[in-house]
């Protein structure tokens, strides 16, 4: 008899502990290791970094009243009366690229340990929590390994270290950590809308010799994206079987059109971005696609096109980052499916082309005419 499953079994985003990236700093006292993150935070000014550290009063009455102050410049000063949820802070990190925590009050899935020799019984206290260590960094040079680290780990002394001063070494490491796990891409084509204006399926205009949504794919392959046809069906169950061979990824988000076609294939793989294409603009070519990879921005929420004289993004040629299947779906519980809505109100990533290219082909005459400019 097969196991009843309660909860339907969804691919989660591959997290750490507190959010998607992180990693604890432990081993001396808290002043250096929040003046330490500061200083490399400098060094990090094009990645979106936080500081995960807890509060050092004593004797703190609970909160009654959460409250949120807004600077104009942007600053934002939070008093709440919540705890520490890993499930509350994943979604409140998930837009970071990297989260620094303060190893001394909460254990990070990846650590950097500082050796400090006034806090030798610190690091033994915590022994348990250091499993993934990066690297080593010691307050003094001539600072020797702890008997039991080495017991411990006994390869610990070919581990990277690094001094208290080398603020651009331990920065350009962290880079690294950073950088490994930026999301691969993938190709969605968004195919089946109701093309009402154009009275026949636009995914399967002929502009090239076969099916524009035929078309699209290759342009997406041709650059080594594993790509996908976005797919409504009346059904919102389809055979994993199928889906396989036909690598269609059925809309589970109904009748929200591009938005839910766009969603759905976030939770087929959230650990990839996603580079949606349209499939009425003909005149998308490989040169627009490699302008949209040359710029990608995998520290924004997404990179998208934007023609030189129009006021918006394009949202159905643009690389969709991981972290924004959490922002879209922000938007739709507040009753938004507009994906331009979500672009224009977060940040983005903004390449300019030619607004030649990106023309949106709607009706029967504009297919006319797009077919004949292309023929020639």
């Amino acid at each position: 008899m097969a196991k009843h499953k309660k909860h339907t079994n969804l691919e989660r985003r591959n997290n750490d502990n507190f959010a998607p990236n992180e990693i604890s700093i432990l081993g001396t006292n808290c002043g250096v290791i929040s003046d330490l993150v500061h200083k490399v935070s400098e060094k990090l000014s094009n990645y979106k970094l936080t500081y995960f550290d807890a509060s050092h009063a004593k004797d703190v009455e609970r909160n009654r009243l959460s409250e949120f102050t807004f600077h104009h410049e942007g600053n934002l000063q939070i008093t709440t009366s919540g705890n520490v949820n890993k499930f509350e802070q994943r979604l409140q990190f998930a837009q970071y690229d990297y989260v620094f925590i303060n190893g001394n009050h909460y254990q990070g899935a990846k650590q950097i340990l500082i050796l400090d020799e006034a806090k030798e019984a610190s690091v033994l206290k915590r022994l348990d929590q250091l499993d993934s260590i990066q690297f080593i960094i010691k307050l003094k040079k001539e600072t020797e390994f702890f008997d039991f680290l080495v017991e411990k780990f006994p390869n610990i002394k070919n581990k990277v270290c690094y001094t208290i001063e080398e603020v651009d070494k331990i920065a350009n490491h962290i880079i690294n950590l950073v950088q490994e796990k930026v999301a691969p891409i993938k190709g969605l084509v968004l195919v089946g809308g109701k093309s009402t204006r154009m009275g026949k399926d636009k995914s399967e205009l002929n502009y090239f010799g076969k099916p524009q949504k035929e078309h699209a794919k290759e342009l997406l392959e041709n650059n080594n994206f594993e790509t996908y046809y976005s797919v409504q069906t009346e059904s919102s169950v389809i055979s994993s079987e199928v889906e396989k061979s036909q690598n269609e990824i059925p809309d589970v988000f109904l009748n929200l059109g591009p938005f839910g076609g766009i969603c759905s294939a976030f939770q087929k793989d959230p650990n990839s971005a996603w580079l949606v294409l349209a499939t009425d603009v003909p005149f998308v070519n490989d040169e627009v696609i490699q302008q949209l990879l040359k710029h990608r921005n995998p520290s924004k929420v997404a990179t998208a096109i934007k023609g030189k004289n129009k006021e918006f993004v394009e949202p159905l040629i643009t690389i969709y980052e991981p972290k924004a299947y959490s922002i879209l779906l922000q938007y739709l519980a507040q009753g938004y499916s507009c994906p331009r809505k979500m672009l224009i109100n977060s940040d983005v990533e903004i390449v300019e082309i030619d607004d030649s290219f990106i023309r949106n082909v709607n009706t029967p005459e504009e297919f006319e005419n797009a077919k004949k400019e292309i023929k020639s």
